[in-house]
């Protein structure tokens, strides 16, 4: 840096960066969201490989050049895709939370949140398919999906049975796999035939099996309300 510069930041007259106007950075991510939403579209009815950007850009009522100055690539947009799936399953599910019964009780309801977004539905079980190719863009996103949900969920069932609650012969490891494999399986037979099953139901049909009390919410939350008790008198 010059003296001269040096000076004239100290005066406040260095050039300064534009901020962009708040209305056009709301525009911006307007467009950036239905960007997305005629990609869900596209690429749920065609699949990743044969929907193009061109298909998605016509929905939106723009060029292929616009759509790209958004997101700079096909596989940049399918990843911002499968990145909005992921907030919103994050934001319904808590793998953190320490009792393993109520996380598994969240995915169950997250089976019934994903019947009211099908299109999402359709997109991921495209895409979990055609990604097992080591040359698809989201190959790598899928692997260390299934790694993460499968730790997440192996971690929810030691929980339930650090507590007592899981059922004799039931190994955590296991239950998890079993467990992300009816989620799947649930869904491709919901896509075909909603009418055939309730994926929440058959979820939660599933933990009941698995866990010792599984329905008894209401007494876990007075117990907890006791516990709670307890430890205030202690103090």
């Amino acid at each position: 840096m010059t003296e001269t510069t040096t000076a004239a930041a100290r005066k406040g007259t260095a050039p300064t960066a534009t901020r962009k106007p708040r209305g056009e950075y709301a525009k911006s991510k307007e467009t950036r969201t239905a960007i997305l939403d005629a990609a869900l579209e596209v690429f749920a009815q065609s699949g990743y490989r044969a929907g193009s950007l061109r298909e998605v850009a016509e929905r939106v009522g723009m060029s292929e050049a616009g759509l790209l100055h958004h997101f700079r690539s096909k596989s940049a947009l399918l990843l911002a895709l499968l990145d909005h799936r992921d907030d919103l399953s994050r934001a319904r599910v808590d793998f953190d939370m320490p009792d393993g019964v109520e996380a598994l009780r969240a995915l169950a309801e997250l089976a019934r949140f994903n019947a009211s977004t099908p299109g999402i539905v359709e997109l991921y079980c495209v895409l979990s398919a055609e990604a097992t190719s080591p040359d698809h863009p989201a190959h790598q996103y899928f692997i260390n999906r299934y790694e993460y949900v499968r730790t997440s969920v192996t971690s929810s069932f030691e929980r339930v049975a650090a507590a007592g609650r899981l059922n004799d012969g039931v190994d955590p490891g296991r239950a998890a796999v079993a467990t992300i494999a009816l989620m799947d399986g649930l869904q491709v037979q919901w896509l075909l035939d909603p009418s055939c099953t309730d994926m929440a139901a058959a979820m939660h049909e599933c933990f009941r099996n698995l866990i010792r009390g599984y329905d008894l919410t209401g007494i876990e939350n007075a117990l907890d309300v006791l516990d709670a008790k307890a430890g205030t008198d202690a103090d």
